[in-house]
């Protein structure tokens, strides 16, 4: 039985991948810095639940045997979302995150699975494979990219096997209530008639979140692909046609109002992230 460590647990995706390892049979401690809504969370009683606050790090610490000596973590805490353009990710988030993964590291953990974002690639279209180089154009894109960097660099010199999984976009229950999705669900369950949008013909790669769980503990568990490996659906759709699709699966209907927001000047037009490495993993599972 695998013991594995969650950070970040009592967050969106956390939830769900907690859920998920439960569903494998693995042994999970998890933890985050919010332990009364830890509490609230049907897996609460399942786990090993060790509440840490980043903001607490404490460097002469030993964090590897503070967490009971998992088997593999898999990191997904970062502070400050969804404002992506604040400093903060790069100054403080940065230096935070390393010092307590490195900590893990020099204390014994050699299983490591980190979430970054697509956003790394910065303003690139098309299918965006793990291999191509990247432009991160905002705080948190840079921040997560230089964490990247900073964990290859020191998996040199250790043997650690570091998986790093570039998100895609995903939607689901306990989403952020400013995203697209959570609006969208807010108007319906008001009733109301319209909904105002961007043109809605920027093409994304969306995944309930649900499935990116999955993906993420599938390959957490393995260690025979590393590196990079984006998280999606290998193919992109319109946001037009997807909140249309959206909208028919709930049996719902509401007026949607396109070009009222503007398109955002951070993000490409049009773009999807290639899943054959995923793929890989997959079908050897």
């Amino acid at each position: 039985m695998k013991k594995v460590l969650v950070t970040g647990a009592t967050g969106f995706i956390g939830n769900y991948v907690v859920e998920e390892l439960l569903r494998c049979g693995c042994l999970v401690i998890a933890t985050s810095a919010d332990e009364p809504k830890a509490k609230q969370t049907p897996w609460f009683n399942r786990v090993n639940y060790l509440p840490f606050d980043l903001a607490a790090f404490d460097p002469t610490g030993d964090y590897y045997d503070f967490f009971q000596h998992p088997d593999l973590v898999i990191h997904l805490a970062w502070e400050g979302l969804p404002n992506y353009d604040s400093s903060f990710h790069f100054d403080i988030n940065l230096p935070r995150h390393f010092a307590f993964l490195s900590n893990l590291i020099d204390n014994g953990l050699n299983d490591l699975t980190v979430t970054g974002t697509c956003f790394e690639y910065g303003i690139q279209e098309g299918s965006l494979k793990e291999d191509m180089p990247v432009f991160p154009n905002n705080f948190y894109a840079k921040a997560k990219n230089e964490l990247r960097r900073k964990l290859e660099a020191l998996s040199n010199d250790h043997p650690i096997s570091l998986k790093w999984l570039r998100l895609f976009y995903m939607y689901g229950e306990g989403q952020n209530p400013n995203s697209l999705f959570s609006q969208l669900d807010n108007a319906l369950l008001r009733g109301e008639k319209q909904f105002n949008m961007s043109g809605g013909e920027q093409v994304r790669d969306y995944l309930p979140v649900e499935k990116v769980a999955q993906y993420i503990v599938t390959v957490a568990l393995q260690k025979k692909v590393t590196g990079v490996i984006n998280i999606s659906s290998g193919q992109g759709i319109t946001i037009k046609e997807f909140v249309k699709d959206y909208l028919k699966k709930k049996n719902k209907t509401i007026t949607l109002n396109f070009g009222i927001h503007p398109y955002s000047v951070h993000e490409p037009m049009r773009f999807w992230g290639d899943h054959s490495k995923l793929m890989t993993i997959i079908s050897e599972s």
